[in-house]
């Protein structure tokens, strides 16, 4: 089915965590809608990867090759967005990682810092870095990766469920902060999702027969079935848009109606 354009032509999009998953998704919308991407990943293959990618001869799309967790690498990135583009209007803080699945009692401290380090300190630079310069200019939108993991209490990933709990609350009180700068701040709440992720937990579930972990994966959500990352990054698509220009603030769970039980 053909999507309707969201009017985001010759926009500019920060998106972390852009070579897998759901952050691929995200870079191939934009691409659809006509912004140019400064594609971060942490992996240096991605700057040649990147070249391969078929873009329209209106849309650019360069690589950025950083660590979310330092600030350094933001304020290089925001810098790299205005000189190659002239403009940054969006943010999609995607950039994350699962960590071992373990309970509270059993985590190792260096293994909760790291997952801390790129989920919850990765937004929380992208919510200073990249809102303060969006702040400056007067418009702008950042869409941040939570999870329903961190709506609820998450099992057994419980560094993961506490950086996403951390994510949901720095949106809000961004949101607040910005809001009369012209900058909306949101986060989407995936379920899971069909990616490299849920593949490592499915294989860390069941290494036998990794497939036969989904139903276990997919029990509590309604509609049966993992995400798709395409679905969230349409989500993305419109949060960004004028047509959500009323919502800030706003954690948006995508999870097949999960968090409606």
């Amino acid at each position: 089915m053909s999507k309707v354009s969201l009017g985001l032509q010759g926009r500019v999009a920060i998106i972390t965590g852009a070579a897998r998953g759901i952050g691929r998704a995200a870079l191939d919308r934009m691409i659809e809608e006509g912004v140019h991407v400064l594609a971060w990943d942490i992996d240096p293959a991605w700057a040649e990867e990147i070249k391969t990618i078929a873009t329209p001869d209106t849309v650019k799309i360069n690589a950025f090759i950083g660590d979310v967790s330092q600030s350094e690498a933001w304020q290089e990135a925001v810098k790299s967005a205005l000189a190659q583009f002239g403009r940054l209007d969006f943010l999609f803080s995607n950039a994350g990682i699962s960590g071992p699945a373990l309970p509270v009692s059993r985590y190792e401290d260096a293994d909760f810092d790291r997952v801390m380090a790129i989920n919850a300190r990765g937004v929380y630079l992208g919510l200073k870095h990249a809102g303060r310069h969006l702040s400056q200019q007067g418009r702008g939108v950042i869409v941040n990766v939570s999870s329903i993991s961190g709506l609820s209490g998450g099992g057994n990933i419980f560094a993961y469920t506490a950086s996403k709990h951390a994510v949901v609350g720095m949106t809000k009180s961004a949101a607040v902060h910005y809001a009369a700068s012209g900058v909306r701040v949101l986060a989407v709440c995936p379920s899971p999702t069909d990616t490299e992720m849920m593949a490592y937990a499915e294989r860390s579930v069941m290494p036998g027969d990794p497939q036969a972990a989904r139903p276990i994966f997919t029990q509590g959500v309604p509609m049966g079935r993992y995400a798709e990352p395409e679905e969230i990054a349409n989500v993305f698509a419109f949060l960004i848009s004028d047509q959500a220009s009323f919502m800030t603030g706003t954690i948006v769970p995508v999870d097949g109606g999960t968090m409606a039980r």
